[in-house]
């Protein structure tokens, strides 16, 4: 791989190359991306969606939107750092191209600012719910009709995937959907593979998959562009490790902090394993001036928060020439010195977050509103694509935008992948006022 294909502007249905040194140093291509998905519809949704606590009426708990934007901010700081020695290590980037340092940070924003935009309402038990549907569910009687990866997209429904198909599915006359550049679409896609046939590897990038096969031609051509394919093998982009650590970092210390402030987790059992984190370089005196415990939470998480971004980035840099060759099969966080101190900071988020009753119960209902919805959306759209649709089936789909398009009159996959993107779409306010219209209905 080398830098200079893999910081490609090209976006889709240009004909001609753009060039770093021509670029509009006041607005950069890269920057542009992170604005069109600040200003997209499905960015603006994740305000009402579930991070990990759903229907939650307190202020800090985090959604899908306040998760993103920290996620982003963290992924920055990343970016920066590591393309300082990235341009040390390739002069000519920087000299003959006119790439700096800022590049690699706001590339690395913009993936980590969309890398949730494809997931369902109501947390990761959303995605489940979608895949449980077709797997187990009145969906399992759509599996004649598909082949085996068109099944598996749905069985396996992924957010991931969904996010790709959100940033670049042409809709309406909109080719190409938010047009970022391929640097940017290259460093989301942490899963550079398709749903079938399984993953015959302990590779990180083989954890899930990352593309729907309705994206084929469009990851085929990001692939192509970036020069992300070894020896016949699609191999990830170097900056979605950092974009998989921005998450990494986000998830299990914000999460642990939503537990602190809704009171699931005691103060003195937070700050026994934030220490832990950040005991190297505490400011004691500074500690024991702060007078609350939110103030003594942030100041620990911040601390935590940089400790492990310039973890992650020795990592990288340690790592650097088998990340550059696709070697490389471990998360950053994986091989971080704070992995142990991560790992006790997951299992208590797991015993006292995840696994708490209250989250459990309204994940319950988030399963069974899916459920409810997917059952109506998929049958009104598959009657309506053979020809049979009733006066009921007309209903439900009126009830979907027409900005949405549901039944493609040529393929019964996309009818149901449509299907299951649009109520991955819906805020989990929406959702629930969706089905109830249902049994208005």
């Amino acid at each position: 791989m080398n830098w200079e294909r893999l910081l490609s502007l090209k976006r889709f249905g240009d004909k001609q190359k753009r060039i770093r040194n021509q670029q509009n140093e006041i607005r950069l291509g890269f920057e542009v991306d992170y604005d069109r998905i600040v200003f997209s519809s499905p960015f603006r949704s994740l305000q009402d969606k579930t991070q990990v606590i759903p229907f939650s009426k307190t202020d800090f708990v985090h959604t899908r939107l306040t998760h993103s934007l920290e996620v982003s901010v963290v992924g920055r700081s990343l970016g920066r750092m590591a393309g300082v020695e990235i341009l040390k290590v390739n002069p000519d980037l920087q000299k003959e191209h006119g790439y700096q340092a800022n590049d690699f940070g706001a590339i690395i924003a913009a993936a980590s600012l969309a890398h949730d935009i494809g997931n369902p309402p109501f947390g990761h038990s959303g995605e489940k719910a979608i895949g449980q549907f077709f797997k187990t569910g009145k969906g399992k009687e759509f599996e004649s009709m598909l082949t085996k990866v068109q099944y598996q997209d749905l069985c396996l429904f992924e957010g991931n995937a969904n996010g790709l198909k959100i940033l670049t599915e042409s809709i309406n006359g909109n080719e190409g959907g938010l047009r970022l550049t391929y640097a940017s679409l290259g460093s989301y896609i942490k899963y550079p593979r398709f749903s079938y046939p399984n993953a015959n590897s302990n590779h990180v990038a083989s954890k899930k998959f990352g593309v729907f096969k309705s994206e084929e031609v469009i990851f085929e051509d990001i692939i192509d562009d970036l020069g992300l394919k070894i020896s016949g093998e699609i191999v990830r982009h170097p900056l979605a490790y950092l974009v998989e650590a921005a998450d990494d970092i986000c998830y299990t210390i914000i999460d642990f902090e939503d537990g602190i402030n809704l009171g699931w987790i005691s103060e003195d059992y937070a700050l026994e394993y934030f220490i832990k984190l950040v005991k190297e370089n505490i400011d004691t005196k500074k500690y024991n001036s702060l007078m609350h415990t939110s103030q003594r939470i942030a100041y620990l998480r911040s601390l935590a928060i940089n400790n492990l971004i310039v973890d992650s980035v020795d990592q990288f840099l340690k790592n650097y020439q088998n990340i550059m060759t696709g070697q490389y099969p471990h998360a950053l966080l994986d091989k971080s010195k704070y992995k142990a101190q991560m790992e006790d900071i997951i299992s208590i988020s797991k015993e006292k977050v995840y696994r708490s009753e209250n989250v459990l119960k309204k994940e319950i209902i988030g399963y069974k509103i899916i459920n409810s919805l997917l059952k109506n959306i998929t049958t009104a759209a598959l009657n309506k694509f053979q020809n049979k649709e009733t006066s009921y089936d007309k209903l439900v789909l009126r009830l979907i935008p027409k900005n949405y398009p549901i039944v493609d009159e040529k393929s019964i996959y996309k009818t149901f992948l449509n299907s299951a993107c649009f109520v991955a779409s819906l805020s989990d306010s929406k959702a629930m006022q969706l089905e109830k219209s249902f049994f208005t209905l």
